[in-house]
């Protein structure tokens, strides 16, 4: 038998303190649960967990992520035709695993009820769960717009996709708490109906955006999955990644928004998450994004599905990619994508509609076209005005 490798011998490794935290964590819980009890279930030292993980809360993190994203996908049920069936559908989905609903919750469901405590605990696990949710919302909002498209152009589901998943959030953490005090079918029949409220949810004004810059350079990313879908992302081929790709650090993730907006229609939308604390923070990024995709590709038909990709790139090799080449949690910086090669550049707050709005062609020419005035450098960096849908 050969010897493995160095680096299949770190994976091997990693792979056996995984399962072995996922058993302690599972019987003892988040608390209780100790490195040196992990690394003898491993049949490691301890010094060889931490060689992979910086600490509990990365390993505990690292797990629910990897639980959450191996979690069966049931085969797709009816088609939901309208947001009420849709969101009856994605609650059924994500109240199957709690304990409100069986007498032996699955291992996600013991283990997570440690999670929400644990992210309040840190200020640096808070902001970007704060803003893990609001990319949560936008994803799920998208999708229920498919369903029933607003009625006015500024229209969208946001904020009803934000109500959906504080009900359901809070009836996670009753499960943990107080299991069997929350009825699930009342719980399906609240999210149902929040489908028939009017929220007046109008997409609102962006204070600035900045300068477009305009570019001319290969455009040659990595293969990367596309978590939404969880398939390989379309970036590349034939204009089929045509549009724009978004890097955004933990704690700007709600801008991908704009770029949704004010994005021409059929244009991919990719939402490229870095953060500056891979080790701890990515998997949060990962657990929050597969707990609600998995929900939502059971709950809603693969054509109701967001226009929006999500990313992870731990190792910043996409960033890098878009030139991007340093990378924090407050990062934003965007990238136009037009017949394989970047066009548009934009940086700092904003860059996301910049170059969502603006084609390689105007940023290039002063030309107007017919009937459409040419833009002014005031129109690109600029307080802007309400986006269209």
């Amino acid at each position: 038998m050969s010897r493995l490798s160095r680096a299949q011998l770190q994976e091997r490794n990693r792979a056996k303190v995984l399962d072995a935290a996922m058993r302690e964590f599972a019987e003892r819980g988040f608390r209780d649960a100790k490195i040196d009890a992990i690394a003898e279930r491993a049949e490691l030292t301890r010094g060889a967990v931490y060689s992979n993980f910086p600490g509990k809360r990365a390993l505990y993190f690292t797990v629910l992520a990897d639980l959450a994203e191996r979690a069966p996908q049931p085969p797709n049920p009816e088609p939901s035709l309208t947001p009420r069936e849709a969101l009856g559908a994605l609650a059924r989905a994500w109240l199957a695993r709690l304990p409100m609903t069986t007498d032996e919750p699955d291992a996600l469901a013991r283990i997570g009820v440690d999670l929400l405590p644990e992210i309040l605990a840190d200020e640096r696990t808070r902001r970007p769960f704060a803003q893990l949710m609001k990319l949560d919302a936008i994803l799920l909002g998208l999708a229920l717009e498919r369903l029933r498209p607003p009625a006015t152009p500024d229209g969208r589901l946001v904020r009803l996709a934000e109500a959906a998943l504080t009900t359901l959030y809070g009836a996670s953490q009753l499960a943990a708490a107080a299991p069997g005090f929350t009825d699930p079918f009342t719980v399906v029949s609240a999210c149902e109906r929040l489908a028939d409220l009017d929220l007046d949810d109008r997409w609102p004004y962006t204070p600035w955006i900045p300068r477009a810059r305009p570019a001319d350079e290969a455009w040659s990313p990595p293969p990367v999955l596309d978590a939404v879908r969880g398939e390989p992302a379309r970036l590349t081929g034939d204009g089929d990644g045509d549009g724009v790709v978004a890097i955004l650090g933990l704690h700007r993730l709600e801008a991908v928004e704009e770029a949704v907006r004010a994005a021409p229609a059929g244009a991919a939308i990719t939402a490229v998450l870095v953060t500056g604390d891979p080790d701890e923070l990515a998997p949060l990024a990962r657990l929050a994004v597969a707990e609600l995709c998995g929900c939502l590709r059971q709950a809603f038909p693969p054509s109701a599905w967001p226009r929006l990709q999500v990313v992870f790139d731990d190792s910043g090799a996409l960033a890098a990619a878009a030139g991007v080449l340093a990378v924090s949690d407050a990062t934003e910086a965007a990238v136009r994508v037009e017949a394989g090669r970047i066009v548009v550049r934009a940086d700092g707050r904003g860059a996301c509609h910049t170059a969502a709005s603006t084609s390689g062609e105007a940023v290039r020419s002063p030309e107007p076209s017919p009937g459409r005035p040419a833009p002014s450098p005031e129109d690109i960096g600029s307080p802007a005005r309400r986006f269209a849908g």
